[in-house]
């Protein structure tokens, strides 16, 4: 049983000395998880790679009851944790960028601005909840890669599956994305 798997077994006990002990382990991956997600986002993106693992790391901590079966499931959760937080943040600039404290202006020699990032997370984010409910496994793979940075190797591993396996399953969530993306458009 690896130092990881140990902190994560007696997790539901004393809530800050596990932290103590598994925030040293897992905190360099989670931050290499986070800038990889982070590193196509637009200039001027506000939101650093270590504020999303920390604010990822205090919802995955914030419940005292909250168990982790091994480690493939807390990098799991860690994963869906900063999807909810992207995607959160996306909504809000949205809101902001659709007339929360909206003031008039003229439109003259204004040029129309593409879709931004925020806007695509918020896509991607619509379109996989639909793919969850079609197919929970290319979802879970979607949300690894998409959200968690992972490699198709990292992944495989994870779901103890070949690597081939998480290919198709990505190749046929990617295009169902794509499907249900477009659909909206």
């Amino acid at each position: 049983m690896s130092e990881i798997e140990r902190i994560l077994e007696k997790a539901s006990g004393d809530r800050l000395q596990v932290s103590e002990e598994l925030l040293p382990l897992v905190y360099d991956e989670l931050r290499t998880l986070a800038a990889q997600r982070l590193a196509g986002q637009a200039p001027g993106q506000t939101l650093q790679a270590t504020a999303l693992v920390h604010e990822a790391w205090l919802r995955l901590t914030h419940h005292s009851d909250r168990k982790w079966n091994d480690r493939t499931h807390f990098f799991r959760a860690a994963a869906l944790a900063m999807r909810h937080i992207l995607v959160n943040r996306a909504r809000g600039k949205a809101t902001l960028k659709r007339g929360e404290n909206a003031h008039c202006v003229s439109l003259e020699g204004l040029e129309v601005a593409d879709t931004g990032a925020e806007d695509r997370i918020l896509e991607v984010d619509a379109a996989l909840t639909v793919l969850e409910k079609e197919d929970p496994d290319s979802a879970r793979v979607v949300t690894l890669k998409f959200f968690g940075g992972l490699t198709n190797k990292e992944i495989a591993a994870m779901e103890n599956v070949t690597e081939r396996t998480i290919e198709r399953k990505w190749a046929y969530a990617r295009n169902r994305l794509y499907q249900l993306i477009c659909d909206e458009l």
